[in-house]
């Protein structure tokens, strides 16, 4: 955990870094809505190390950035998408799975109003899993448990451009998952659509 959460600083300061050093020429916001697919519980029975149980279902929220600043259509970008309501897992316990993300994102146009976006990283995985009693330490209280797993993360989504700086975006994300014991397999797939804003530097 701890060292999930210092990858995650590393690679977090390193992105701004990037983006600050060099002259940005496109900075994009987006947050969106699609749901989550996983293995099917049957996979499972092939593997002892998982669960019998899907990670699919449900809604998840999601925020997404990125800066394009190398020759115009290279950059680093990062998601963060998490389930809207709680899940109960084969074990009657309640959880929630969150993804996070950070990649290399490759952006050409597709014309004046479209452009494709094809993102490649890494990230993790992590679920929550609640109690009916919260614990507390020198930081706050919790009423959860989380287990966090590394992912490798590849997405693809069309920027179709409404505005000038307002496009709405379908996308894919697929994650690869390390030990995801807790379910059927490693194999998870996002689909959504977002809606974002871009501000483009015109020089």
């Amino acid at each position: 955990m701890k060292k999930l959460s210092f990858l995650s600083v590393a690679v977090f300061c390193l992105f701004l870094l990037c983006a600050s050093g060099a002259h940005a020429q496109q900075f994009d916001l987006a947050f969106g809505v699609g749901t989550v697919f996983g293995q099917s519980p049957s996979n499972a029975f092939n593997n002892a190390d998982h669960t019998p149980q899907s990670i699919g279902g449900g809604a998840y929220p999601a925020f997404s950035g990125d800066f394009l600043f190398w020759k115009k259509y290279f950059g680093l970008g990062g998601n963060v998408a998490w389930r809207g309501s709680q899940n109960v897992d084969i074990f009657f316990n309640p959880y929630r799975p969150i993804f996070y993300d950070f990649n290399a994102v490759y952006a050409p146009p597709l014309g004046k109003r479209a452009q494709v976006e094809f993102q490649g990283g890494i990230g993790a995985e992590s679920l929550r899993f609640y109690t009916p009693f919260f614990q507390c330490n020198f930081v706050g209280c919790t009423n959860f448990q989380s287990s966090n797993h590394f992912l490798f993360h590849a997405g693809a989504g069309l920027r179709l451009y409404v505005t000038p700086s307002v496009f709405i975006r379908p996308e894919a994300h697929y994650y690869f998952v390390h030990n995801n014991f807790e379910f059927s397999g490693p194999r998870v797939t996002r689909v959504g659509v977002s809606i974002g804003y871009s501000l483009k530097n015109r020089d």
